[in-house]
């Protein structure tokens, strides 16, 4: 199939990589910033354009983009018959129907980087505005990854919500673990090996079975001696005291 995509960030440039790889073409990219269309024209070897003057025809055109920028291109873009599909777990897919009569969702619940050299398992969360559309945007997903579900736009915000729990909160928790060990001067990288095993484990077990720790053990003990310690970090106190508190509390249950 033909491609247009319309955007140059992370979803824009990994999305654009793997089409490319399923055998489809890339007729062209689009972006406001013509800096970073030229990057992401040039990696995938494709004309590209900052204005929507000279818009290639396509099978497909492809809106990764912000989510407080779609309804800006939905509002600038008539594309009547064309299957127009954007890539956002938290936007609406009737966002699109100004556009085309043909539209829908394209929701990659993958944490998309594109200066990453590997290729991550991508689930692609699907939905057309008919029954027809939706056979097309499977078959075309399909092709891209062997995880394809059908969502509608609630149980894709649910997803959405979930995903910031598990990879924007955790990463958060990350950042400061670090945080903590360079100013403590002790080897952060020393926990590498604990955070791979915890999350290799609930790949195959209910995460809440694979609850440990002081909080889970009611240790209050060793749960003081940590805080007595963070007296120093007030912003990692207080989330260690309101983790702690809610996973005894959960444990409880």
């Amino acid at each position: 199939m033909t491609v247009v995509i319309i955007g140059s960030g992370n979803v824009a440039t990994v999305l654009g990589k793997i089409i490319q790889k399923a055998g489809h073409i890339i007729l062209q990219v689009i972006s406001r910033d013509i800096h970073h269309a030229q990057k992401l024209g040039h990696l995938l070897n494709t004309p590209f354009t900052d204005t929507w003057t000279g818009m290639a025809d396509a099978d497909i055109y492809l809106v990764a983009v912000s989510d407080t920028a779609i309804p800006i291109i939905s509002a600038a873009l008539q594309l009547n018959g064309k299957l127009v599909l954007h890539t956002s777990g938290a936007v609406g897919k009737d966002v699109l129907q100004n556009i085309s009569d043909r539209y829908g969702v394209l929701y990659p619940l993958q944490s998309l980087r594109k200066e990453l050299d590997h290729s991550p398992i991508i689930p692609l969360l699907v939905e057309g505005n008919t029954a027809a559309v939706t056979g097309q945007v499977i078959q075309f997903a399909s092709s891209l990854s062997n995880v394809v579900r059908v969502v509608n736009d609630r149980e894709r915000l649910k997803l959405h919500a979930a995903a910031v729990f598990v990879s924007n909160f955790t990463n958060y928790l990350y950042i400061l673990a670090n945080e903590f060990c360079a100013s403590e001067k002790t080897d952060f990288t020393l926990l590498h090996p604990l955070i791979q095993e915890v999350a290799a484990r609930i790949e195959k077990n209910d995460p809440r079975k694979m609850q440990t720790g002081p909080a889970v053990r009611g240790d209050k003990i060793t749960i003081e001696k940590h805080l007595a310690l963070l007296s120093g970090y007030p912003e990692l106190k207080k989330i260690y005291a309101l983790l702690s508190e809610n996973i005894a509390k959960h444990t409880l249950e």
